[in-house]
């Protein structure tokens, strides 16, 4: 489904690239310049991210053990750069416009394809961010946003276009400022791609995914799950990766074991659409947890059942066992 989606955002960039530079060639306009720069991006990145896409669905095998889904944070990477880019280049345009300005012509044909051009962006950007999120692929729901904020930019751009046609190029100046102020907000938008694109690439935790993990765990939690420590959750493209250290009863076999990782990696499947990996290290409990442990008449206990501890971001990601003191961490 995200190649498919793709490979239609492909095609649509580069129709609508042609639109913006036909509009451009009809009112010499450097704003609208500024929305067709930034098309020439939506189409680089629309091929790059397909190709991304269609490598990141891809089994994991000997050489990518963790699968090929980082290749849509190197994408988006590259996506960041070039809007940046992009903006640098238009600043630079605007202000060659203002020192030899050229006759505005036929705004108002340029004007309906311009307002014809953001609509179609801003629902095709919607479609993908939401089906980017849907299906966890940051190029598509980074792409989508890129083109929702392209249309945020064309929508400005036609008030811009339609002050200069009120004002009969009396303001000329105008079409350089609001070329120049979107500039600006295009490398913003670059940056914060970037950001996050590199916080992916440094595997970088995600605290909403880390703590909607955490609460399913501990809202389904059951007294046999004595602890949960040195907890990490990657992303890997589609690919949802989870590392833990869970401390079980210590005089479990190890097909008692064997059950336990099966039930958790089974509630955190049935609440996950995608692909989840899990390795789990198990612990056997020591007698200082018996305080938190919360399993029924344990035939070895040494003392009384006090309270469990509530699992949360601040606890599950120490790498050391909890109990020794009560809510504190131990080695």
């Amino acid at each position: 489904m995200p190649i498919r989606i793709q490979r239609f955002i492909a095609l649509f960039s580069f129709l609508l690239f042609l639109g913006k530079l036909w509009a451009y060639y009809l009112t010499h306009s450097v704003t609208v310049l500024t929305d067709a720069l930034e098309s020439t991006i939506n189409v680089i990145m629309g091929v790059i991210s397909l190709y991304s896409v269609s490598l990141s669905a891809r089994p994991r095998d000997t050489n990518h053990p963790y699968g090929h889904g980082k290749v849509e944070y190197i994408s988006s990477a590259i996506e960041g750069t070039l809007i940046s880019i992009a903006g640098v280049i238009i600043i630079y345009e605007a202000i060659l416009h203002l020192l030899m300005p050229k006759e505005l012509q036929k705004l108002d044909l340029g004007l309906i394809i311009i307002v014809v051009a953001g609509s179609l962006n801003y629902l095709v950007g919607r479609f993908a961010a939401a089906q980017g999120k849907k299906h966890h692929s940051i190029v598509l729901e980074s792409g989508g946003r890129h083109l929702m904020s392209d249309a945020y930019s064309s929508f400005a751009i036609i008030i811009g276009l339609g002050l200069l046609l009120l004002t009969h190029d009396k303001w000329a100046w105008l079409d350089s400022a609001v070329a120049m102020c979107f500039a600006c907000i295009i490398i913003i938008t670059g940056y914060k791609i970037l950001r996050r694109s590199i916080s992916g690439i440094m595997d970088e935790v995600d605290i909403v995914l880390l703590k909607s993990v955490i609460s399913l765990l501990q809202k389904n939690r059951v007294p046999q799950w004595v602890d949960l420590h040195n907890m990490r959750v990657l992303q890997y493209g589609t690919l949802l990766h989870i590392d833990a250290h869970m401390t079980l009863p210590w005089y479990y076999k190890v097909s008692d074991a064997d059950s336990e990782i099966h039930a958790l990696e089974g509630l955190i499947k049935s609440n996950f659409d995608q692909q989840v990996e899990l390795f789990i290290h198990i612990d056997g409990c020591m007698p200082y947890q018996c305080k938190l442990c919360a399993v029924p008449e344990c035939p070895v206990r040494k003392e009384a059942f006090k309270q469990q501890l509530e699992w949360s971001l601040e606890n599950v990601w120490v790498d050391s066992k909890h109990g020794k003191e009560l809510g504190t961490d131990v080695s």
